[in-house]
């Protein structure tokens, strides 16, 4: 953040400590600190404070830490709507073999109300992607981990970055299918032990018709 080192360079040109500075902001010396190393932030109030004492205007204390307050709540909503999303897909997934269960057609409910909330944070996710301009899956993992994507940019290969995308979401397609299949199974085995029971059972009345027959004609 560009702040910490503002701080202390005007901190410095009035000739002042760390403690100093926390006397006139009603703070203590240990909260000056922490802002010139970057462990915390000032709240509006202290930046106001400090734009007046040091005679400069707030554009220019926060000058470059704006865009990157911007950037840091854009990771954590999008790291946010990734979980949400992988989490909702899942159910959506698992959910289809328990909803068979259901009478009719309302069976396809339970898992439409989970695709449809992964939906909302798969469009939420590429809204944050198009809004830092970032293309491919590589500039995704160095936006997250706070890597520099011009470099990533400039390697940029449509063909390859095409490819992989597809890679990733027939293998997560698969994934999901597969989970989706494995969830059906209680239904399927219930099926077919009530065909079982209702061959057995249609068996049984012809052998009993047979036998009555039998007796019958002797």
């Amino acid at each position: 953040m560009n702040l910490s080192k503002q701080i202390k360079k005007h901190r410095e040109r009035l000739s002042l400590s760390q403690e100093g500075l926390a006397e006139k902001l009603y703070v203590s010396r240990q909260t000056i600190s922490n802002w010139e190393n970057e462990k915390s932030y000032p709240d509006v109030h202290n930046l106001l404070l400090l734009s007046v004492l040091f005679d400069v205007s707030l554009d220019e204390l926060v000058k470059g830490d704006v865009e990157q307050m911007k950037e840091t709540i854009e990771k954590t909503a999008m790291d946010r709507y990734t979980k949400i999303m992988l989490v909702f897909t899942l159910l959506a997934a698992l959910s289809v073999g328990p909803a068979l269960f259901l009478p009719g057609h309302w069976w396809i409910a339970p898992p439409l109300c989970f695709w449809l909330v992964s939906m909302y944070a798969a469009l939420k996710i590429e809204k944050i992607k198009k809004t830092q301009n970032i293309k491919t899956y590589k500039e995704i993992v160095a936006f997250m981990e706070n890597q520099d994507l011009d470099a990533i940019r400039k390697k940029r290969d449509i063909k390859k970055d095409f490819l992989s995308k597809t890679v990733i979401v027939l293998v997560f397609a698969l994934i999901v299918g597969m989970l989706a299949w494995l969830s059906t199974l209680p239904h399927l085995l219930m099926r077919r032990q009530k065909t079982g029971l209702s061959c057995f059972y249609d068996e049984a009345a012809t052998t009993c018709v047979f036998f009555n027959s039998m007796i019958s004609s002797t």
